[in-house]
């Protein structure tokens, strides 16, 4: 603890960083603010009935990425939720479109023009599901609710969906500044605070349901800490794949006996994918609930009903395997294997025992795919472990949400990644601060 505090202390004496920590800071207030102000013509106290359709499924997860903005027809109702959806779509364009593979060997010119891509298709994502959230607004609020008798034709209408637009865009544009300019990952960190401002509400409505139980609520909590280190080993855990470099002797010649100190392994995560699989497989939850429900037969009915509820049977199991198909589906686009071992062969690396080349390529493709499988899984685990905590200790359904899926791997992964550089900071600027003693001038020498 007194390192903590120390490390703490820190980070306020170095001005670079502190500055870039309060315009994180601030940033994130800004974002907040405007997911509490509701779109003009809307009565704010009458909302209830589109929180309702947020309880669960897709909903809930647009509602947690949105920090809430959704369910209170907030200017920032749909959030960075488009901005995902085309950064997912760029990508997977990326395979089958040979222009986007060209921008991705580019390097930093051909980075900022697949940036400039995103942001325009996201543009596009909005103007369509703008008008699709407002239509979802009359389909699900009481007439009363709009205070604005006329707030359905085209001057209003068209004010609101160019006010939702305006929104996402503004959100776009404070995540990358928060990149930029302050510490973190600014979209990611921008996703955090939405799942954040959501958890105080679920846990006071767990205590109070819980209230005369006080012990049920404890073990909640540490079962909940346990998950969350569960969760931490899964986003850290590495397999390191040993490497040698070769050196060049003056001649220009390659001495293969001697080994280079700069790197020594490769790291492959044991789970690459990260939270996407999840997001895949969440939207793919939602589309046979969506067909089923345009028939009215019993059959139907009864399949709608068992892809609307989250916490059921059938409904995990489909989930759990989605994500573990998807898992190897988005490693296998997004670790290039065969590019690392070209890399490695033109820096002079090698896997010892494994020819460079096509063959290193293979084993890190057979590699991933074995370390792939015990990723998906565990990963598959903590996606439906809020099902499993609510069905064994009937937690309620908006604080069990916090045991696993999206949520909590996101919290988990930005929080790491945020850390790591606030970290890295410390220790170059430390480093520096070492050199300027004599001690270590002398020994540098």
């Amino acid at each position: 603890m007194k390192k903590f505090i120390e490390s703490f202390i820190n980070v306020w004496k170095i001005e670079e960083l502190k500055n870039k920590i309060l315009v994180t800071l601030g940033i994130l207030l800004v974002y907040r603010f405007g997911s509490q102000v509701t779109l003009p013509g809307i009565d704010s106290t009458k909302l209830q009935s589109l929180s309702n359709q947020t309880e669960g499924g897709i909903g809930w997860l647009i509602n947690v990425f949105t920090g809430g903005a959704f369910s209170e027809a907030s200017i920032f109702a749909l959030g960075i939720m488009p901005y995902i959806s085309a950064s997912i779509v760029v990508q997977l364009m990326g395979i089958a479109i040979p222009y986007l593979q060209k921008l991705q060997k580019d390097g930093e010119s051909g980075r900022k023009t697949l940036n400039q891509i995103t942001r325009w298709l996201t543009i596009a994502i909005t103007l369509v599901q703008g008008p699709g959230y407002i239509f979802n607004l009359k389909q699900t609020l009481p007439a009363e609710a709009f205070v604005n008798p006329d707030f359905f034709t085209f001057f209003p209408l068209f004010g609101s969906v160019l006010i939702i637009v305006s929104g996402t865009i503004f959100a776009m544009w404070l995540g990358e500044r928060i990149t930029e300019k302050g510490i973190g990952n600014g979209i990611s960190l921008l996703i955090m605070v939405g799942i954040l401002a959501r958890m105080p509400e679920a846990f006071i409505q767990e205590v109070g349901t819980n209230s005369s139980n006080p012990m049920k609520i404890i073990i909640e909590i540490i079962i909940w800490l346990v998950v969350i280190i569960a969760t931490i080993l899964l986003v850290m855990a590495l397999r390191k794949v040993q490497v040698q470099y070769a050196r060049r002797s003056v001649s220009g010649d390659f001495e293969s006996d001697s080994m280079d100190d700069n790197r020594q392994f490769i790291p492959l995560k044991l789970n690459s994918a990260g939270v996407m699989p999840i997001i895949f497989a969440q939207a793919i939850m939602f589309i046979p609930a969506a067909l089923a429900g345009l028939s009215k037969s019993d059959t139907a009915l009864s399949i709608s009903n068992m892809f609307k509820d989250p916490f059921g049977l059938v409904y995990n199991v489909v989930f759990a395997l989605l994500i573990v198909i998807f898992t190897y589906f988005y490693t296998a686009i997004t670790v290039p294997t065969n590019k690392m071992a070209d890399d490695l062969k033109r820096s002079g690396g090698f896997i010892p025992g494994i020819k460079p080349g096509a063959e290193t390529g293979d084993f890190l493709d057979k590699l991933m795919s074995l370390i792939t499988f015990p990723g998906s899984l565990f990963l598959a685990l903590i996606a439906v472990f809020p099902a499993i905590i609510h069905g064994l200790l009937d937690v309620q359904g908006a604080w069990a949400y916090f045991y696993g899926g999206t949520s909590l791997i996101i919290m988990v992964g930005v929080a790491i990644d945020t850390i790591q550089q606030i970290n890295s900071y410390l220790l170059n600027k430390h480093y520096d601060g070492l050199m300027k003693s004599g001690k270590n001038r002398k020994a540098v020498a």
